[in-house]
């Protein structure tokens, strides 16, 4: 940004303390947080402007693989494309025998792998809100120390005075305008994808229980 272009922001603008703010986030978050979760965290990001997760065209594609099934035998199913993995997860299942308890025990571990996903995206950015004031408060302290060794050097003390004051501005507006209104979004995100999902385990489980088609031939021929 051009701060020459807006005057009134220019007195706002320091790079040594946003360095101080930003670099210090930064580097504290890498430090405390595993590489898988970092990743997670930062492309969790691209979820934000997507729109929220809906069951409804899952349910309906679940319930033409359901006639499918009733019709040609879970079988048929194997050359389904299907894209969302829990459902791909529970049809494999189903193709190969599954019981509907056993669909309902798989899909209950794939929610519980995603919850842990979606939990270690959030503490990433709910870390971060915690750390940048206390950033800011690093930032505050080391304008301080120059400022007071600088009090024979008047010239040097508005400077120093910019960085201890800025930096706490620094960590407020990265902690409250950034890294906690991500934070919130994204816990949102998981707990309604985790309610929608929750519709998805009682039709899926039920392909476990449809009979094969050679079983049920069987059945027809010993009848």
């Amino acid at each position: 940004m051009d701060f020459a272009s807006f005057p009134g922001l220019a007195p706002f603008a320091d790079p040594i303390a946003l360095a101080i703010v930003g670099g210090g986030t930064t580097l504290a978050v890498v430090l405390r947080t595993p590489a898988r979760d970092l990743v997670r965290g930062v492309s969790a990001l691209r979820v934000l402007p997507r729109r929220a997760f809906r069951a409804e065209p899952l349910l309906d594609q679940i319930g033409a693989l359901t006639r499918i099934a009733r019709r040609h035998g879970v079988i048929a199913l194997d050359r389904s494309v299907i894209r969302d993995p829990d459902m791909a997860a529970a049809v494999a299942a189903a193709v190969d025998g599954a019981t509907p308890d056993t669909i309902e025990m798989l899909l209950a571990q794939q929610g519980a792998a995603r919850l842990e996903r979606h939990r270690a995206a959030c503490e990433l950015w709910s870390g971060a809100a915690e750390i940048a004031p206390a950033m800011g408060m690093v930032g505050t302290l080391i304008g301080l120390v120059q400022m007071f060794s600088s009090m024979r050097d008047t010239s040097a003390i508005g400077g120093a005075m910019a960085v201890a004051l800025l930096a706490t501005l620094y960590g407020a507006l990265l902690a409250n305008l950034i890294a906690l209104p991500i934070a919130t979004r994204l816990r949102r995100q998981a707990r309604h994808e985790a309610l929608e999902r929750a519709r998805l385990i009682a039709p899926l489980a039920a392909l476990g229980g449809i009979e094969p088609a050679a079983r049920r031939d069987l059945h027809e021929i010993a009848a």
